[in-house]
């Protein structure tokens, strides 16, 4: 597996973990993390304020299905679940495209389906 790729599961696993140091230290300090249409954060700071949201409770449970890599680009696409604060749950697939710098993410634009 590419040094990227490992980047992109250690992400993952932060994620799965609500661990923002190694979260964060995937991240080069200008990363951008773009969801279309909901947010647009620059840099780590702005970055670790997404990482919990207050919408939802405990850690979310993020499963990947695929990892490509070409030209320093890795597509992740998989699932995720969360609970949310208000009851009821998030249950989404995912496809995540992450521009890689250093074997460090440099931009992250995050695409989410919901499903019902």
């Amino acid at each position: 597996m590419s040094e990227n790729k490992s980047t992109v599961e250690r992400y993952v696993d932060g994620f799965n973990r609500t661990d923002h140091e190694l979260i964060l230290d995937c991240l080069t300090d200008d990363v951008e993390w773009i969801l279309p249409g909901l947010f647009h954060a620059r840099g780590k700071e702005e970055f670790d304020e997404q990482i919990e949201n207050e919408e939802f409770i405990d850690s979310p449970t993020i499963v990947l299905s695929r990892l490509t890599e070409e030209n320093n680009v890795v597509i992740a696409e998989g699932s995720v679940k969360c609970a949310f604060a208000n009851g009821g749950m998030l249950n989404a697939l995912f496809c995540d495209v992450f521009e890689m710098r250093d074997e460090k993410i440099s931009k992250l634009t995050s695409y989410l389906a919901v499903l019902k």
